[in-house]
C-alpha cells in the first residue's frame, strides 16, 4: 500500500464572513434593572464582529457574555430601533 494515500490533507471547512448591516441588535437585557440593557450590532443570526468594536464596547460585550444568568438575561436578536 502507498503510504502517500494514507496520508491526505485534511479538508478545510470554508470560511464565513460575517455582513453587519446595521439592521439587527444582539441585546443584553439586565436582570435587575429593567431600563438597563445592553446591545451590540449583530447579523441575523446574533453574530457580531468583534474586532469592529470600540474597545469599551468589546469590553462590556465580554462582560455581558460572562454573567448571562446572573446579572443579564439570555441574549435576543432584535431589529435595532434606530
Amino acid at each position: 500500500m502507498d503510504t502517500q494515500q494514507m496520508h491526505s490533507s485534511p479538508k478545510q471547512a470554508p470560511q464565513q464572513t460575517v455582513q453587519i448591516d446595521g439592521q439587527f441588535e444582539l441585546r443584553f437585557q439586565s436582570l435587575f434593572h429593567s431600563g438597563k440593557a445592553l446591545a451590540f450590532p449583530c447579523d441575523s443570526h446574533g453574530d457580531v464582529m468583534l474586532d469592529v468594536l470600540s474597545d469599551k464596547a468589546l469590553e462590556n460585550y465580554l462582560f455581558a457574555r460572562a454573567v448571562v444568568g446572573h446579572e443579564y438575561a439570555n441574549p435576543v436578536i432584535q431589529v435595532r430601533e434606530d
